[in-house]
């Protein structure tokens, strides 16, 4: 990845597209006083450097008939690093799989699924933990209310953003 410095500019733009990423180029531009070419260049530079990893539309699990969230604790039998890379492979493979952490202390893994409903979880548990010899607990959490959802990364305040950004060039 290309070293980047951001400015503050960048940093509002990031915000403004966290936020709403379908947003116009022309719309981002009068919004912070840049020429439609000069922000189109820096959205670019942003994505090109990784600071924006993709873009995606976040849609509401129930509409597409998405009812159960379940956060999953998996606890393997052994932990060397082929056999928490090969649990992990698989895991981020599934499409019910939404998030994958490593974690520790505690399970090795905690994923956050979202099924149909508990057929379909017991299907997921199925492919993901049945199966697989090495896994030795899973503790499933289901919600019953989800009061927030928000992908979007903390930014640093808009007096700080220089020390953080000379912090995180690579």
């Amino acid at each position: 990845m290309k070293s980047t410095t951001i400015d503050s500019v960048d940093w509002r733009l990031l915000d403004a597209l966290q936020q709403d990423s379908s947003q116009s180029n022309q719309s981002l531009a009068e919004r912070f006083g840049l020429s439609t070419a000069t922000c189109l260049r820096r959205v670019r530079r942003l994505r090109d450097a990784g600071w924006i990893v993709r873009e995606a539309a976040i849609l509401d699990p129930e509409r597409v008939g998405a009812l159960l969230t379940a956060v999953i604790e998996v606890s393997l039998d052994r932990q060397d690093a082929a056999a928490l890379e090969a649990f992990e492979v698989r895991a981020v493979a599934d499409e019910a799989v939404q998030q994958c952490y490593r974690v520790s202390p505690g399970p090795d893994f905690v994923l956050i699924a979202t099924v149909r409903d508990m057929p379909g979880y017991q299907v997921l548990a199925q492919r993901l933990f049945t199966t697989d010899a090495n896994v030795r607990n899973v503790k499933a959490f289901f919600s019953v209310k989800r009061a927030k959802f928000d992908p979007r990364v903390p930014l640093p305040t808009p007096s700080a953003p220089s020390a953080v950004a000379s912090s995180l060039r690579s």
